[in-house]
């Protein structure tokens, strides 16, 4: 029996099972690196949890630890340990500030395509479970167009879109656009694209970000992109960068704290429009892999 086979059985098993109650998702991701994408994810995060969210974050960046390195935690487990070591979901979660929930990616991401049938079941069974413990899940990829980050971007139906309004960075995040909106298995009706314009010096920059990628999505890709927000240069958050500190909880009346709780808020209050899009982790996954098997 091959990958796509074994995803088709467990797809057929699982989906009974997924009209329980479900938490949000979204993957954060950028065109280049840089550009604040896990600055982003865990602000974000912060700012959910003080509005009494449950918040976990799962780090897809592989090769890369900014999340646990802004946690001040190194994780005892990874998502490999749930694959392959028989972990379960409760001991590969590790608790950052605010009880915020982080899962560390490790090399279970980048093996994920040649799981048996048992670990596939194991895998989305477990990561099913984070529907009880959370009611925001936040993916943070890679930046670029690597095939990992495609993926998690074309199976997520909620995605966060962060560039600055250097060149370069506007080039890399349409060069991500364009690669996923000409994907043949892109939905445009399923998916929802966010922009947040990050490093700006006023909310006209801001929104010149937007415009431009914005012109270029819709004239040249025939799409629909949602313009979530800014978040301003701020020496206090290049501060807390360098101190490996998080902004919103060292400095939460700083500029740029309080534009991620402007972004947080803007993200609560579309709830009623994702309802629809509202699946969890657990068919995101299977998504994930279904991509992959083709």
């Amino acid at each position: 029996m091959d990958q796509a086979e074994r995803l088709r059985n467990v797809i057929k098993q699982k989906r009974k099972g997924m009209q329980q109650k479900v938490a949000r998702v979204v993957t954060i991701t950028s065109g280049k690196g840089g550009v604040g994408k896990s600055n982003l994810a865990v602000n974000m995060a912060i700012w959910r949890s003080k509005m009494g969210k449950k918040v976990v974050i799962i780090d897809a960046d592989l090769g890369l630890a900014n999340v646990e390195v802004m946690f001040g935690t190194v994780p005892k487990y990874n998502l490999s340990d749930l694959i392959y070591q028989g972990r379960n979901i409760q001991e590969i979660i590790t608790k950052g500030p605010l009880e915020i929930g982080f899962v560390s990616g490790g090399l279970g991401i980048a093996g994920m395509n040649n799981l048996s049938k048992d670990q596939i079941v194991y895998l989305v069974h477990s990561l099913g479970e984070l529907n009880k413990m959370a009611d925001v899940i936040i993916i943070d990829t890679g930046a670029g167009i690597s095939d990992s980050v495609l993926e998690f971007v074309l199976a997520s139906p909620e995605v966060i879109l962060v560039s600055t309004p250097e060149p370069s960075s506007l080039t890399d995040a349409y060069s991500l656009l364009k690669a996923v909106f000409r994907n043949p298995i892109f939905s445009k009706k399923k998916t929802k694209v966010n922009i947040v314009a990050n490093k700006v010096h006023s909310a006209e920059e801001g929104e010149a970000v937007f415009t431009k990628l914005n012109s270029v999505v819709s004239q040249f890709l025939k799409g629909d992109i949602n313009f979530l927000g800014i978040v301003p240069q701020d020496p206090e958050l290049d501060k807390a960068v360098r101190g490996q500190k998080i902004v919103s909880v060292e400095k939460p009346h700083a500029p740029a704290s309080r534009a991620f709780q402007v972004l947080a808020s803007n993200y609560i209050n579309d709830e009623h429009e994702a309802v629809v899009l509202h699946k969890g982790i657990a068919q995101l996954i299977i998504n994930f892999l279904a991509r992959k098997s083709n």
